[in-house]
């Protein structure tokens, strides 16, 4: 899924590019939701694939972790991470969110 297919691209003034700014949705706790400790070779990415079969969703489950860093694929050893079941409402809301 490409995420900032449907942000919109502004322009400073100087003419340079960028996202409007993406907005996240909160992702409530929920029953259905899995919990894994992390070994070694967990990435954000390779969890998503594994859980979502996406890796580009990897932003639901930093979302749905945070103390960890967003803007990161790694993952601390031994850490607990929250897997958002949900993945259709997250999805849904994060279109509402950056319509």
């Amino acid at each position: 899924m490409n995420r900032y297919k449907n942000i919109p691209i502004l322009k400073n003034s100087r003419g340079r590019e960028y996202y409007k700014g993406t907005k996240y949705p909160d992702i409530p706790l929920s029953e259905n939701d899995i919990y894994v400790i992390t070994v070694f070779g967990d990435r954000l990415d390779v969890l998503a694939q594994q859980y979502y079969g996406d890796s580009s969703l990897y932003w639901i489950i930093s979302s749905a972790n945070p103390s960890l860093s967003f803007n990161s694929l790694y993952i601390p050893l031994g850490t607990q991470l929250r897997i958002p079941n949900n993945v259709s409402n997250v999805l849904a809301a994060y279109k509402t969110l950056n319509s």
